[in-house]
């Protein structure tokens, strides 16, 4: 069984509607596990436009290719001092 996580909300007559398109392309029967969070701020939706996150993953690619890359210690270290 493959698994699939997102948001969505259920309208006013109890059915679901997910923020985005599922990419399933088979027509099949599915389970659905519902989580209600108890407080708003338990689920906020990722507010970053995909295509911003897809140009920042092409611009990480090209550094990577064309070796701009620093070494693991160096990226812990930045990480820890936040």
């Amino acid at each position: 069984m493959k698994a699939f996580e997102m948001t969505g909300i259920v309208d006013e007559k109890g059915q679901l509607v997910l923020d985005n398109l599922l990419e399933i392309h088979t027509f099949s029967r599915v389970k659905v596990i519902i989580l209600v969070p108890e407080e708003e701020s338990e689920i906020a939706p990722d507010d970053t436009p995909i295509e911003e996150i897809k140009a920042s993953l092409r611009r990480a690619l090209q550094e990577a290719k064309e070796g701009k890359t620093r070494p693991l210690s160096e990226l812990w270290e930045r990480i820890e001092d936040e």
